[in-house]
């Protein structure tokens, strides 16, 4: 969970030390007045009790492999648009498939705690990689929730709730574009 906490930071002073804030310059307005002050956002980390750690290695970055120390996951990469006849998965489905995994059961958590079935229900992740106005690559997510025993507001509302639940939600929010629709 991330706690905004915003500070006027100066040239000649420091923020509070804490080695679990890291500074994130605000889009804010800059102060009026002249000085070497900045409006700085501190995102304070909060700290979790593992339940669970998934480790995995990946050599060779897009061209190569990746593979889960246990031996379960063991699959070959490659690029997007690879165009050499080489079969592989890319970082941005694995990313899609664990998102879609997650945001699933926080909807099924979320629905039986509301007295709804949603264990039926579908999504869709559809992560897209492109480049950002600075020239860099970034990431959008688009999600699509179809949950066939209700109708579209239920089903909205509930895709919104687990939205604020899912632990990829809570941790791409303010990285990256995410979209949650409600699908046919």
């Amino acid at each position: 969970m991330f706690r905004f906490v915003p500070t006027l930071r100066c040239r000649a002073s420091r923020p509070f030390r804490n080695d679990r804030v890291s500074s994130v310059r605000s889009p804010a307005r800059q102060p009026r007045r002249a000085s070497s002050c900045a409006r700085t956002v501190h995102l304070v980390v909060q700290p979790i009790d593992p339940v669970y750690t998934a480790h995995a290695s990946a050599t060779g970055g897009r061209q190569g492999h990746v593979a889960s120390h246990d031996g379960v996951l063991d699959l070959r990469l490659t690029s997007p648009a690879s165009s050499n006849g080489v079969r592989g998965t890319n970082p941005e489905q694995l990313f899609a498939a664990g998102y879609a995994a997650c945001f699933q059961s926080a909807l099924t958590l979320i629905a039986r705690s509301r007295g709804h079935e949603a264990l039926y229900s579908t999504i869709t992740a559809d992560v897209s990689l492109g480049k950002e106005e600075s020239g860099a690559y970034g990431l959008a997510v688009v999600l699509t929730v179809v949950i066939p025993a209700l109708d579209r507001h239920a089903a909205q509302e509930l895709a919104e709730a687990a939205h604020q639940r899912c632990p990829y939600s809570r941790a791409t929010r303010g990285n990256i574009d995410v979209q949650v629709k409600v699908g046919e």
